[in-house]
């Protein structure tokens, strides 16, 4: 095994309530400037009618499953060399890095042949056969499927700086791809400097033009600034290395593809009702992007630092950064929760909303404010598995919450015939899903780290002398 020179590495060395907030606190801004055109694109469709925003939301699925093929490799990538950096294995680096490359390539060949097999298919049943809806989503669709090799190599691109403690320069990655897309946006959409009006199609457009400058703004950074973990493209990935990512990434791929079942069934749940339903559900999601940066910003950050020390020995820090990584998400989450509490109705009013949406929005938003903030705690633990290399428990966890309860409560509630019954059933899946994350996380944990090094992992015998110091620690 090749090792890496014998250095002081900040993921090992720095305190844990200023390292959390280093790492995380960039990935956050980055996921807000990356939230806010995924917003405003949506605002801006918005203008165009109610029924381009509708078409929108029936699109999310496929941009769910888009997104999961990414997040999938990046997130393997993310613990598999992370882990590989902190046991100071340059070789592995090296090997991990290639492959994830090679894999980003291979997602975006499946998203090119599910678009030509099944788009067309898939957005006509979910629209009913609606055909202002269907010419609104169509197009849009098309572009982001097919333009969408950007996507992914981003992904790859971002995790590298991540997986080196270089989150600020994460930042600028993301600030590329949302800057030109907001530049983008109204110019493509509206059809200004003498250029056509595009609608929906020129909102897709904008994205993926977005996304590939953010692919270019990545490559040259880690070329520049991260030569930690080289950058070689090739044909012939290490196939163990391959395995490795996937082992990590594929339940965390899986978790997201289901969820898209769950974005479906809730928005052929929604269309019976009233199409201004779905479009009320896509806000909120667009809505829950925005708000929700905090603890995926820190959760993102979290990933990378547990992968170290569990690389380099060192348990009681992943149990002090899971720690910090939840209340701090919480922190920054309670700022957007009193917005969406106290001034709903001009909330949704950034969407245009007619008379209709604002009476089925104002309530939905408030419960869902409600689901958003209990989400922060089995957000937390999901990353602490996907830095332990835990990509099963990771995806039972957000399994439970994402999908299977909501589907559940939804089935029950939804034959009150009540839209508010709807949105409060994703409250009781949050809700019902917390004690099982934290037994999960209580068995697993201790089982993997409690025999790193003698002195270092939290036994049940100091927790029983310590207290409830040690309990928190060890629970969180």
């Amino acid at each position: 095994m090749a090792e890496m020179p014998q250095t002081s590495h900040s993921m090992g060395t720095a305190r844990m309530s200023g390292l959390v907030l280093k790492t995380g606190v960039p990935l956050m801004i980055s996921l807000l400037i990356n939230s806010l055109y995924n917003f405003v694109d949506s605002i801006f469709v918005s203008r165009v009618s109610e029924d381009a925003l509708t078409a929108l939301s029936l699109t999310a699925p496929v941009q769910i499953l888009m997104s999961a093929m990414g997040l999938g490799i990046a997130v393997g990538l993310n613990a598999v060399i992370s882990k590989a950096l902190g046991a100071q294995d340059k070789e592995k680096v090296e090997r991990t890095a290639s492959a994830a490359l090679v894999l980003a390539f291979l997602a975006w060949i499946l998203v090119v042949i599910l678009e030509i097999l099944a788009m067309e298919v898939y957005f006509k049943w979910q629209s009913g056969g609606n055909e202002i809806i269907m010419n609104y989503g169509i197009p849009y669709l098309r572009i982001c499927m097919i333009g969408s090799l950007g996507m992914m190599g981003q992904w790859v691109f971002d995790r590298f700086v991540m997986a080196s403690g270089k989150s600020s320069l994460f930042l600028f990655t993301l600030s590329a791809a949302s800057i030109t897309n907001l530049i983008l946006d109204p110019i493509l959409i509206f059809g200004y400097f003498g250029l056509p009006a595009m609608g929906t199609a020129g909102a897709a457009l904008a994205t993926v033009i977005g996304q590939w400058a953010g692919c270019f703004a990545g490559y040259f950074i880690n070329c520049r600034w991260n030569r930690e973990i080289p950058i070689h493209f090739t044909t012939k990935a290490d196939k163990s290395c391959m395995a490795a990512i996937l082992k990590v990434g594929i339940p965390s791929t899986l978790v997201q593809a289901i969820s898209s079942i769950l974005a479906i069934y809730v928005n052929s749940v929604l269309m019976v009702i009233t199409p201004t339903a779905v479009a009320v559900y896509g806000a909120c999601v667009k809505i829950q992007g925005l708000v929700t940066v905090g603890v995926n910003g820190m959760g993102s950050g979290l990933i990378p630092i547990v992968a170290y020390n569990y690389g380099a020995k060192k348990p009681k820090r992943i149990y002090q950064g899971c720690r910090w990584a939840m209340l701090y998400s919480v922190i920054f989450y309670s700022v957007f929760f009193l917005i969406m509490e106290m001034i709903p109705e001009q909330t949704l009013l950034l969407f245009d909303a007619s008379e209709e949406m604002l009476a089925i929005g104002v309530t939905a938003l408030r419960v869902m404010a409600v689901s958003y903030l209990l989400s922060n705690v089995c957000l937390t633990y999901s990353a602490a598995f996907q830095g332990l290399g835990m990509g099963v428990q990771s995806m039972l966890l957000t399994l439970s919450r994402q999908v299977v309860l909501p589907i559940i409560f939804i089935a029950v509630l939804s034959g009150f015939g009540k839209l508010s019954m709807i949105w409060m059933a994703f409250v009781l899946a949050e809700a019902v899903v917390i004690p099982f994350g934290m037994i999960l996380w209580r068995k697993e944990s201790g089982k993997a780290l409690k025999h790193l090094e003698p002195g270092e992992g939290i036994t049940f015998a100091e927790e029983k002398r310590n207290g409830s110091r040690i309990a928190f620690s060890r629970g969180i």
